[in-house]
This record gives structure tokens, C-alpha cells and sequence, in this order.
């Protein structure tokens, strides 16, 4: 039987990447709207609040940041205040910017969109598509072995500005080949042959099927296969919106994931989503079955937030155990799954004694105990319980977690600190003042 998805956050590391490609500057004017205007058929937005962050491969930066990933960037910026205002919102986030150059004749790209009660209403764009210069083309090459120092993966965000040359992309992606570093490219246009290389191509599937040639209705095998022979590339994941993820590995036939989503807000960055998780799947080692699931969930969440989505660690760790709720019991591969998710929430322990039996007793409890605003976490001082227990425990709505592995939750006491703490037996419930009195 596979383990629980949730299990992973026991074997994650803080690795080093490097994201190159366009970095843009997101603008988001806030506001609300009420009336048309009288000039023309279209809304007044009254405008509350303006803010910033950057997008694109910057974006894919934040949201690496957010998994909890050591990040270096390569890219360029214009010398203006939107590249000064990037690159400080880069840096406050700790992220390495030594490789964000910048380039005189080039101003840099934002993204302006305009929201109001919940609905984007308009986006403006200000940019120009200036080729990389020469001079900074050549500085961007030499700059690559350096930063590809410590790096254990390369993810490439191209959103077609100009920055990813034939030759920027070729230096990068032989140079990180030839030291054993894995290459993820998100790429842009019809000609994927300027990716040769790359370890894992990652298109959308409109992008999939231009590059192919092929019509509409294609068989995706055939569609597939034909990318992955025209680009020189190992590996294809395409994703497909509502249809999930279809991966194409080295060797082997297509796997296909599904996704599920709760609610669609907004598909604004859900890409970028899917390219900062599979770079952090792959540097934390993990199989490509883990990684396109996880992809999955992570972009289901994205979509679900208005604007481009910053995933956290702990919004995966939330969901995942969401997933897992069909049995509701954790061990030691899941306590830093829970570590995530209890972080800055209030949490009830209620501790059952060996002897404890199903009773109206302890589901009136249980019903007392559960509060809005905490998780409740139930634990077995039973090594072995009865099953029937278990199984009733697991399936009440007000019982979030189970854990009866006495080491398991020995661990745990040293990880969080309950906001309140029961122990039930004899039919009675008693609160008592520390968590060592469990164990």
C-alpha cells in the first residue's frame, strides 16, 4: 500500500535552485465598483489600494521561497524604478539577485491588473520586446558557472520577453547538464527546439499542440511524442487544466493525474505554481509520481486565490492531510506534515486512556471539544486499539487527527504546543496542565 502524500515533509531539505528567465513586476489595483461610467460603457473602479510583487519568473521565485527552497536568480531588469522596485521585493524575500543584470534600453515589463469585488476587470501591460543586448548577453554567460554553484536544480521561466536567447539558453542548459543538475523548462512560442536538453519540458497543452503541428483532436500520445522528438528533450509533462497532468517519461508509456479543484477564482499563475513545485519535488529527490501529484494539488490551490497564488508549505501540508482524512491516522512520516499545518493554530489534545470504550460519553465529548478555531487531536495511550474505535474516530467531522504510536506523539509534543489538554478514561473527562502527563 503507497504511504500517505503527506509523509514527504519528513524528507524535506533546504536545497538551492537557480530560476532564470523574464522577471516582471505585478501591479495590483484594488478597488470596488458600483456604477458605469457616463463617458462610455464600462465600470468605475474606485481605487483602494495599490500594490506590488514580482511576477513571472519571479513569481516562481516567491513561490519556491514559500516551499521552503534556497533561491538564485538570472535574469535582467530595466534601469528604472520598477526594476530598483523588483529587485528590492526580490531581495526582502531573500532571494540571490547577483544574477539579475541590468540592461539600459530595456524597461522593465509590468503587469498591471485591476480588481475589483473579487472579479480582475482589466489587465494593462507595460512592456517592449527588446532583445537581450549583446554586452549583457556575454555577462549572463559568464556569470553562469558561478551561479550554478551548490544548485540542485535549474527551473527556466520564459514569458517571451527577450531575456532567454538561443545562446543564454544553450550556455545554461549544457553547462548544468554537464554538472548532473537537472533542468525543468516552462517554455514560451512554437519552436521548442531552442530547450534541446532541458531534463523536463513542461508546456500547457495550447502550447503542446502548436508546437506539434498537429490539428486539434490529435490523439496526446501522438502529440506528445512528436514534441518531445522535435525538442531534443528527456522527459514532457504537459499540463491540461481541468484534465490534470499527462507526463511522458524517458522510457515507458504516458501517465495521466487528475486534479481536483474546489472552487476556480482565477487561473492567474497556476503554471508558475506547477513549475516552482516540480523543482521542488526534484530537489528534494522525489519520484515523479510524488512530484505530478503534488504539482496537482498545488495547483488546484493556486486557482482557488484570486491573483497570482503563493503556495506555502503549510497550504500543502493542510490540503494533503485533507486528503488523507479517510483514516485520519498519523505516524512519524506525517508529523512534519502536522507540524506545518498546526503552525500559528490553536490545537485541543484529548488523550483516551487504555481502557476507553466507544460510548455517548466520549461522542458528547468530542463534540464539546471541537471548536472553530482549533484542530482537535486525539490520542490512544493504547499502543494496540480496538479497531472498531479507530474506525468510528475516524470517520467524526469533529475529529481532525489520531495518533496511538506513543513515540509518534512523543515527537509531536516537542514539535507543537496544544492550546489545551485532556485526558478521558473511566468515562470522565479531565483537564490537565501538561503534555507529560501522556506520556
Amino acid at each position: 500500500m503507497e504511504m500517505k502524500l503527506s509523509g514527504i515533509f519528513s524528507q524535506i531539505s533546504q536545497e538551492k535552485v537557480l530560476v532564470a528567465g523574464d522577471f516582471l513586476l505585478d501591479t495590483y489595483t484594488m478597488g470596488s465598483t458600483s456604477r458605469i461610467s457616463p463617458e462610455a460603457p464600462v465600470p468605475v473602479v474606485h481605487v483602494n489600494e495599490v500594490s506590488h510583487r514580482p511576477g513571472g519568473a519571479g513569481n516562481v521565485a516567491l513561490n519556491m521561497i514559500s516551499l521552503g527552497l534556497k533561491v538564485v536568480t538570472l535574469g535582467r531588469i530595466g534601469k528604472d524604478e520598477s526594476g530598483d522596485l523588483l529587485l528590492r521585493e526580490l531581495e526582502s524575500e531573500g532571494i540571490e539577485t547577483r544574477g539579475l543584470l541590468t540592461q539600459k534600453s530595456y524597461k522593465t515589463p509590468i503587469k498591471n491588473r485591476v480588481i475589483a469585488s473579487n472579479q480582475q476587470m482589466l489587465r494593462i501591460d507595460f512592456e517592449e520586446l527588446v532583445p537581450i543586448a549583446e554586452d549583457l548577453e556575454n555577462e549572463v554567460i559568464d556569470q553562469i558557472p558561478s551561479l550554478l554553484e551548490e544548485v540542485k536544480v535549474v527551473a527556466i521561466s520564459d514569458y517571451g520577453k527577450g531575456f532567454l536567447s538561443r545562446r543564454v539558453l544553450s550556455a545554461l542548459i549544457t553547462q548544468a547538464r554537464e554538472m548532473g543538475i537537472p533542468v525543468i523548462t516552462d517554455p514560451k512560442g512554437a519552436d521548442f527546439s531552442k530547450y534541446a536538453k532541458s531534463t523536463l519540458l513542461k508546456p500547457n497543452y495550447k502550447e503542446t499542440l502548436i508546437a506539434s503541428g498537429l490539428d486539434e483532436g490529435t490523439d496526446i500520445d501522438l502529440v506528445g511524442q512528436t514534441v518531445l522528438q522535435r525538442s531534443l528533450c528527456d522527459e514532457l509533462l504537459i499540463t491540461r487544466s481541468e484534465k490534470g497532468i499527462s507526463y511522458f517519461p524517458k522510457q515507458g508509456c504516458r501517465k495521466d493525474f487528475s486534479v481536483k479543484v474546489r472552487q476556480v477564482k482565477d487561473v492567474t499563475g497556476a503554471g508558475d505554481t506547477v513549475l516552482s513545485v516540480l523543482t521542488f519535488c526534484i530537489a528534494n529527490n522525489f519520484s515523479m509520481n510524488i512530484a505530478c501529484r503534488l504539482s496537482n494539488i498545488a495547483a488546484g490551490l493556486a486557482i482557488e486565490v484570486l491573483g497570482c497564488a503563493r503556495i506555502t508549505l503549510q497550504d500543502l501540508a493542510h490540503r494533503l492531510l485533507e486528503e488523507d482524512v479517510e483514516n485520519k491516522v498519523f505516524g512519524d512520516d506525517h508529523l512534519y506534515a502536522l507540524q506545518e499545518v498546526l503552525r500559528g493554530r490553536g490545537l485541543t489534545l484529548l488523550g483516551l486512556e487504555e481502557d476507553t470504550q466507544l460510548s455517548i460519553k466520549l461522542l458528547q465529548t468530542i463534540r464539546m471539544l471541537s471548536v472553530t478555531d482549533r484542530d482537535l487531536l486525539i490520542y490512544l495511550r493504547d499502543g494496540s486499539p480496538c479497531e472498531e474505535l479507530v474506525y468510528i474516530l475516524t470517520s467524526l467531522k469533529d475529529v481532525d487527527y489520531i495518533i496511538h504510536n506513543n513515540e509518534s506523539f512523543r515527537k509531536l509534543c516537542q514539535m507543537v504546543k496544544p492550546s489545551d489538554v485532556y485526558v478521558f478514561g473511566q468515562s470522565e473527562l479531565k483537564k490537565i496542565d501538561q503534555v507529560s502527563l501522556l506520556l
